[in-house]
């Protein structure tokens, strides 16, 4: 171990993976987490607290985690000096599963994103956000009930990969002068320029993992979401790669629109996945208007951006999203909303994305008992109008709480 870097905790042991990509966990295992910048602290302070109900209640004692603490951000950059030290990549393939708060980028250059940094060096390639309504939570259309998606976003290629060039830069004249005297593509010479690649190989390994889960959740649908009506090559090859993908490796388990409405009459046949496409911009207005249909989604990184947030609006909002960014090695569940630094503190806001991601984090370990009862214990706390100020004053009526509180008042209603 690194000097002044804290190895994992004694007396827990190790989540492994075994055979074909499965987890193999402990009854104590080591779980890594990282507090994250601004109101982190407070989130998983109100948080930690859940997640230890939760395995106490559904284990009677038999099952406990051991938290690692994983040095990332401000934080780290106060007792180390960097804000991403290479023991951090080392402890979180070492733990296997982690969690983690939101993080600040610094201002002034070094990262382009902490957050995307992690997800590039991890090769956590899949950004795994699913969108259901928690009952009692206001939001803003009639049937938030309706939304039951899990969406599988490509989180190394396309923008994510920033690839970019300044406007008025040599490098930028340079590209735009090739496109030109190469190709005779006419680009304004003061353009800023960006290359947005999309390979087989990515594309391929995110649908695999979005039906993999279908299969194993029990799910009946996949679509895969583009813009390959325009950009033919990139996004439109990201559809045609998927469905290649599909056939060639899950050919007995899923069948095609085309071949519903040719062959089936148009009835999915008993025990087949439906893969089908939508154009992006087409499928806001599905997900709005026929979200019943739809039940996990595949896209590029952009559109899986977009559509994951439109999403969670849809059922309350950011702060009741959870998140996870996968590889085949390890997994990093997070809130997916910023670090909000002015409420840094104050013990004030909702905690509900980090509890939902770290329930989200037990299902991938297999306790979906401990799982269950967080999101029981969250959504009857909401129902009794025990909320944070983001749900309060949408809530007439509401008693507000601090984070802290609510995290009690969660722990509470744990039936």
């Amino acid at each position: 171990m690194e000097l002044g870097f804290e190895g994992p905790p004694k007396g827990g042991d190790r989540i492994t993976m075994g055979g074909e990509g499965r987890l193999l966990v402990p009854a104590n295992p080591i779980i890594g987490f990282i507090e994250g910048d601004g109101v982190g602290p407070d989130i998983w302070a109100a948080s930690k607290p859940v997640f230890e109900a939760a395995v106490e209640k559904a284990f009677k004692g038999a099952r406990r985690v051991h938290w690692w603490e994983i040095p990332a951000g401000e934080k780290s950059f106060r007792n180390h000096g960097d804000y991403l030290p290479e023991h951090t990549f080392q402890s979180i393939r070492s733990a296997v599963v982690v969690i983690k708060g939101p993080l600040t980028t610094p201002v002034g250059g070094g990262f382009r994103s902490l957050n995307v940094t992690l997800r590039q060096k991890l090769d956590l390639y899949a950004c795994v956000r699913p969108v259901r309504y928690i009952p009692g939570t206001p939001a803003p259309v009639l049937r938030p009930e309706d939304v039951d998606m899990v969406i599988f976003r490509e989180n190394t290629e396309d923008v994510y990969a920033g690839i970019e060039w300044k406007s008025g830069s040599a490098d930028a004249g340079a590209l735009i002068g090739f496109l030109q005297d190469r190709f005779g593509i006419e680009v304004d010479p003061a353009s800023g320029i960006g290359v947005k690649p999309m390979s087989p190989n990515a594309s391929k390994r995110l649908v695999r993992r979005a039906i993999t889960h279908a299969l194993e959740k029990g799910r009946k649908r996949v679509t895969l979401v583009h813009k390959g009506n325009i950009m033919k090559f990139t996004e439109g090859a990201f559809r045609d790669w998927g469905y290649e993908l599909a056939r060639e490796e899950f050919a007995d388990k899923v069948v095609f629109e085309t071949e519903v409405a040719e062959k089936y009459a148009g009835r999915v046949p008993e025990g087949k996945i439906l893969v089908n496409d939508r154009i992006a911009d087409a499928m806001f207005q599905q997900v709005l208007l026929r979200p019943k249909e739809y039940e996990v989604l595949a896209l590029p990184n952009l559109n899986g951006d977009y559509l994951s947030d439109a999403l969670a609006a849809q059922v309350g909002g950011l702060g009741m999203a959870p998140g996870a960014n996968m590889s085949d090695t390890c997994a990093l569940f997070e809130a997916t909303h910023g670090s909000a630094p002015k409420y840094a503190g104050l013990d004030k806001v909702n905690p509900g994305s980090m509890l939902l991601s770290g329930a989200m984090m037990f299902e991938h370990m297999g306790w979906n008992e401990a799982a269950d009862l967080i999101v029981r214990g969250l959504s009857v706390a909401i129902q009794a109008g025990i909320v944070t100020y983001d749900l309060a004053r949408l809530m007439p009526g509401a008693r507000e709480v601090s984070c802290s509180g609510f995290g009690a008042a969660v722990i509470e209603k744990m039936l």
